[in-house]
């Protein structure tokens, strides 16, 4: 199965230059295992943060170099798509982001989505996010970054399950309870869930989907919470029963968790009208707890 849509007609020259960008997430509104095999799935939660990468490529030259010298994994994907697609040479590969990694926010999805973009513009090529998920698949499990939206994706196989639609702009309270999380090892690990778990996984994924469909906040919120206290199997948060705490006496629409990752935050609305005293209380709240506390804006595809 080929990656691109079509091919270059000649092959670029030396200095042809490809810039592009992913925006990475935070957490994730779900993330468990469904009924059967191959049930691994998440739901997206796209933020405004961004990986930046800038291609340029070199026809006399055999390799990619990367700076940050260890995004590793976007060199081998850059270096992929010069051989697949039977171009050549190499290129140097400049990569930026805003997104910190080890904390559940698709630092490396977005890395990896970013450089297949960059890379196919310097080259000419048309790339579609199907071919994205191919070139992907073999290097680490990934978020659905590649898709615009909310989308349900089976983060471990690579393929998009369904695209969910999009909701407004939400505030982002995040905790960040420090240290860091590998991703790759992480995915490795067996499920603990029962048959039980499974059924109410499958539940909260049909439900968040009609509750984005119907912008739904309040039970996009509840099902966010009920994902992130399940999660506690795998990933535990010493905060999330502070948050929840927190929450419930705020108002804030939801928990949201990194399901592999380091971080919780509560969802508010900004729309609603006492947002700004909500929000006040909950900063003041999250400043008592063992983190550091940032805020994110979710991003909307309205």
């Amino acid at each position: 199965m080929t990656f691109l849509t079509c091919q270059a007609l000649a092959s670029p020259a030396t200095g042809a230059t490809g810039v592009s960008s992913s925006f990475g997430t935070f957490g994730e509104l779900a993330q468990g295992a469904l009924p059967g095999r191959n049930g691994d799935f998440l739901i997206t939660l796209p933020v405004a943060h961004w990986s930046a990468a800038t291609f340029r490529y070199q026809a006399g030259s055999d390799e990619v170099r990367v700076s940050p010298a260890h995004k590793s994994k976007a060199r081998h994907l850059a270096q992929s798509m010069l051989r697949r697609s039977a171009i050549g040479g190499g290129g140097l590969l400049d990569l930026t982001s805003t997104l910190p990694e080890g904390k559940g926010m698709a630092s490396s999805s977005a890395d990896l989505v970013a450089t297949a973009r960059a890379v196919a513009n310097a080259l000419g090529l048309r790339l579609r996010p199907s071919g994205i998920e191919n070139l992907i698949r073999p290097i680490e499990p990934t978020d659905g970054v590649m898709y615009p939206g909310i989308v349900s994706f089976d983060h471990r196989r690579v393929r998009l399950r369904g695209r969910l639609g999009s909701l407004p702009s939400l505030t982002i309270l995040g905790l960040d309870e420090g240290g860091s999380v590998d991703t790759v090892a992480f995915n490795q690990l067996e499920k603990p869930f029962s048959v039980s778990d499974r059924r109410y996984y499958e539940h909260v994924l049909d439900s968040m989907a009609l509750a984005i469909a119907g912008r739904d906040l309040r039970t996009v919120g509840r099902l966010a919470t009920a994902s992130a206290e399940l999660n506690q199997q795998l990933c535990p948060k010493r905060t999330l029963t502070p948050m929840r705490e927190i929450c419930d006496d705020v108002g804030a629409l939801g928990v949201v968790a990194a399901h592999s990752g380091t971080m919780l935050g509560l969802l508010l609305d900004p729309d609603e009208p006492s947002y700004r005293s909500r929000l006040a209380d909950a900063l003041r709240a999250c400043a008592g707890l063992s983190g550091s506390v940032a805020l994110y804006r979710s991003l909307s595809f309205e």
